[in-house]
């Protein structure tokens, strides 16, 4: 069995180094951006990484759109999903695309991370973590999270798959997310097989915020959905 965890934007795979003992030496955090131009194809290339193995997949924000299309295209592989500050429905926002790669490409990650990612963290987080993720998104390429935003912004609904879907699913949320609102994850999160989780004084990365308290839901997340 693998844990994978996919990444937000405007990370990689790093976002997610304290969470790497969460099942040791079972646990791959890629990143994604050189995948395709398509959620469907980080998906692909998700799959390919990890073969024919069962696995419990962890995504955060366009990561778990990208966890939903890993379940869609292999659903006897996945054993169990756990979605941060994602939904599966779409509101297409063209505009908002343009204006983000526009942002990248004429003004940099600096701009770009301070217009658009750095305020979807809660308001107390420590400044110490405020700087750590902005590293973070400095040391990705332009041209990788513009990828990346145009496949966020271009992917397809997944309201009735994930309406279908009956498998073990944890939606976590933070008390301060509003992308998406905490109302729109705790509805996805309802239902047999499924638990909501909202952490307080978070906003919308929460295993960069509240580790501890991510740690803790992912494990037990881990131990109901492995098999016995």
């Amino acid at each position: 069995m693998r844990l994978v965890l996919l990444h937000a934007l405007p990370f990689g795979g790093r976002m997610w180094e304290a969470q790497q003992q969460l099942l040791p030496g079972r646990t791959i955090a890629p990143t994604m951006y050189d995948m395709g131009d398509t959620l469907e194809a980080w998906a692909a290339g998700v799959l390919e990484l990890v073969g024919e193995e069962p696995m419990i997949v962890v995504g955060c924000s366009v990561g778990g759109s990208v966890a939903i299309e890993v379940a869609r295209a292999a659903p006897q592989q996945v054993l169990g999903m756990v979605l941060v500050g994602a939904k599966a429905g779409v509101r297409p926002e063209p505009a908002v695309r343009d204006a983000g790669v526009e942002m990248l490409e004429q003004r940099g990650m600096q701009a770009a991370w301070s217009i658009y990612w750095e305020p979807l963290l809660g308001p107390n987080t420590t400044a110490t973590t405020r700087e750590a993720a902005r590293t973070m998104a400095r040391d990705q390429s332009v041209a990788d999270v513009v990828r990346g935003v145009r496949a966020f912004h271009d992917r397809r609904d997944n309201t009735a798959f994930m309406n279908a879907w009956d498998g073990p699913l944890v939606v976590i949320s933070g008390e301060h997310d509003s992308a998406p609102l905490s109302a729109v994850t705790e509805a996805l999160g309802t239902g047999r097989g499924r638990q909501f989780h909202r952490v307080a004084d978070c906003g919308h990365y929460v295993n960069l915020e509240q580790p501890d308290r991510f740690a803790a839901l992912v494990g037990d997340a881990i131990a109901r959905f492995a098999p016995t």
